[in-house]
């Protein structure tokens, strides 16, 4: 008796992993100017080299993922200048940073330790829905739910 080949078994077309590539690259780029916000305002000019510390990647990374960033609308360079956040990249690093804080604080408020929800949060922000960020904002607003504190049952 024949077996019909498990849906697993089937060849993966690359279609499949576009929407997963495109969100990467997605996070990258939300990643790359909330660093460069952040950094913007400790050391006011930012140039390759301090995203390439602050990112622990090549300059020659940086370089073509801000060229990328560029194509998008986000941000400004030119040679010799520092790096500058569009309008729309600053309204974008301003959503990521929000969105990261809340995914901070929600962790912490479960008991994960602060080093290791700082660590979670950078990956995790990218891959919860509004909907989501909107119930970890309401789960730490409640009473009792700093530290890991659980809050009271209904």
């Amino acid at each position: 008796m024949s077996k019909a080949p498990a849906r697993d078994d089937q060849p993966r077309s690359p279609d499949r992993f576009r929407g997963t590539r495109a969100a990467h690259r997605d996070e990258t780029g939300e990643d790359y100017v909330e660093a460069i916000a952040e950094l913007a305002a400790r050391i006011q000019e930012v140039r390759v080299k301090n995203l390439a510390a602050m990112m622990g990647v090549s300059h020659v990374t940086v370089s073509r993922i801000l060229k990328r960033l560029v194509g998008e609308g986000l941000v400004l360079t030119e040679p010799y200048r520092p790096v500058t956040l569009t309008p729309k990249g600053q309204r974008l690093a301003q959503r990521a940073a929000e969105r990261h804080e809340t995914v901070l604080r929600f962790l912490v408020a479960i008991g994960v330790p602060d080093a290791q929800a700082q660590i979670d949060a950078e990956g995790i922000e990218h891959h919860v829905s509004a909907q989501t960020i909107a119930a970890m904002q309401r789960y730490t607003r409640q009473p009792g739910t700093a530290k890991g504190d659980r809050p009271p049952t209904p």
